[in-house]
């Protein structure tokens, strides 16, 4: 007897884009930069309000997040003891990450104040190999000299 494998398409319903959240939550994203803003805005426009802030989330900056039940932060953000305390003291009880890294996170201390952590479970190795390639390119043909000159409207014959 001879088995063959069929293959098995599997479909999950999506939710539907048109339908509004009955409580939509207000997400404050901190250190976003210029070229992020429009992606996440356009991510979550019909999901949830997002507020993007140019600064980092830090010991400083963590009681701007009173109110808000989730934060969004990036990789240079410090997310230890102190500033995880602030942040649940304020009302915030999730924490999501922009990035793959959570060596800036105290978990023990998320764990222990109740918050969830959610972050970037991987990169694509093509996306990372492409890009070593793109910077391997650009050093190459030294893009970044070239692009300097053009800025600067420096031509090659005068440099």
């Amino acid at each position: 007897m001879r088995f063959t494998a069929r293959p098995v398409r599997v479909t999950f319903p999506r939710p539907s884009r048109s339908t509004p959240l009955e409580n939509p939550v207000e997400i404050l994203a901190f250190g976003v930069q210029a070229d992020e803003r429009p992606l996440i805005e356009r991510a979550f426009r019909e999901h949830h309000p997002v507020r993007c802030l140019d600064v980092f989330l830090n010991q400083d900056t963590a009681p701007i997040a009173a109110g808000h039940e989730i934060v969004s932060s990036s990789v240079n953000a410090d997310l230890g003891a102190g500033v995880l305390e602030i942040l649940a003291a304020g009302g915030t009880r999730m924490v999501a990450q922009r990035s793959t890294g959570f060596n800036n996170i105290d978990l023990d201390v998320a764990e222990r104040l109740g918050m969830t952590i959610a972050r970037v479970s991987s990169y694509s190795p093509y996306a990372v190999a492409e890009f070593a390639w793109t910077l391997a390119m650009a050093v190459n043909r030294r893009v970044v000299r070239a692009s300097t000159r053009t800025r600067d409207s420096t031509s090659a014959s005068t440099a």
